[in-house]
């Protein structure tokens, strides 16, 4: 890889919570080297309100996110992926599109903060929690060399940011 900007998918079943909070992150935390974007295998159609609420509460951009399929990211006027990273047990154990130019692929996963059920106060803090453990795994992520590594180096350390 060279010394550019690398695409980077964040694929969840629903596409309302996990995956937009690892798109935003990442668009914040990586913009000169990185664009993220997110979809999901089976979009609810809307994106969390908490997912957004905690987007704002940790100063990245809440406005333009909507659930979308990611068929929209396998086709041909589509933006070659360089990674996809499932983020939910669910996706992670499906049949996945062909992704053009045999991107990084990486498991993340992580429970569901839209499952959570209790008081207004557990169910932020559990979309604070997955926002804080995706923004250590994409911390990881971009301090890795990335345009020094190996594909196979590369492909390896990707997969283990998912055990941390």
């Amino acid at each position: 890889m060279t010394d550019r900007i690398h695409n980077v998918l964040f694929i969840c079943t629903g596409n309302s919570a996990r995956s937009v909070l690892a798109e935003g992150l990442l668009n914040k935390l990586g913009a000169s080297r990185f664009k993220a974007f997110s979809a999901g295998s089976h979009p609810k159609g809307a994106v969390h309100p908490l997912a957004l609420a905690t987007l704002r509460k940790l100063h990245v951009n809440d406005a333009g996110y909507r659930s979308k399929s990611w068929g929209e990211f396998a086709t041909g006027d589509a933006p070659a992926m360089d990674f996809v990273i499932t983020v939910c047990d669910q996706a992670a154990g499906e049949v996945c599109p062909v992704w053009p130019g045999q991107p990084i692929t990486a498991h993340w996963g992580l429970p569901d903060p839209a499952a959570v059920e209790g008081t207004p106060e557990e169910k932020d803090r559990a979309f604070m929690d997955t926002a804080v453990t995706l923004k250590r795994r994409l911390e990881f992520m971009l301090s890795l060399p990335i345009d020094k590594l190996e594909k196979m180096a590369l492909q390896r350390e990707v997969r283990d940011i998912g055990t941390r």
